[in-house]
């Protein structure tokens, strides 16, 4: 039994041995020399932020819709989808233009037959992700998330 104890012992101290003695060699190693970069702070477009903003405010109808609230008012800052400056200028071309405009009159249409909100909601965020397909995919699982089952 000693012998075990013993040996079980033994083993431990080299293991925990061995790994010691590798950070030692890594920490003799002299430190690598990196390159200082500038740090760039990332803007949103107008777009970005119009986006960012229409989100939100879709979540929170979302949750009206739901538990069957009054929707309000149409946000008129939605309608800046036409005007808003776009990272990528070039972007904003008949597709996106057509796509925006069939999201404004779905978003609309929530507020003018609010009996049907869920029908016109989930249709708004078709028309989000029908532009997104094509012009900018990363932001569709999030935009997934709005739809009303």
């Amino acid at each position: 039994m000693k012998k075990i104890v013993f040996l079980a012992s033994l083993s431990g101290v080299l293991l925990f041995g061995s790994c010691n003695s590798k950070k030692t060699e890594e920490q003799k190693k002299p430190a690598e020399k990196t390159e200082k970069k500038d740090f760039k702070m990332y803007e949103m477009s107008e777009m970005a932020a119009l986006m960012e903003q229409m989100y939100v405010d879709n979540q929170r109808l979302k949750d009206r819709i739901k538990n069957g609230e009054v929707v309000g008012n149409f946000p008129d800052h939605f309608l800046k989808i036409h005007k808003a400056v776009m990272t990528d200028e070039s972007e904003n071309d008949a597709f996106f233009k057509e796509q925006a405009q069939k999201f404004i009159e779905a978003q609309k249409l929530i507020y003018e037959d609010p009996k049907n909100a869920k029908t016109h909601f989930n249709n708004g965020v078709d028309a989000c992700i029908r532009c997104h397909e094509v012009k900018c995919g990363g932001p569709i699982p999030r935009i997934k998330k709005l739809y009303i089952n």
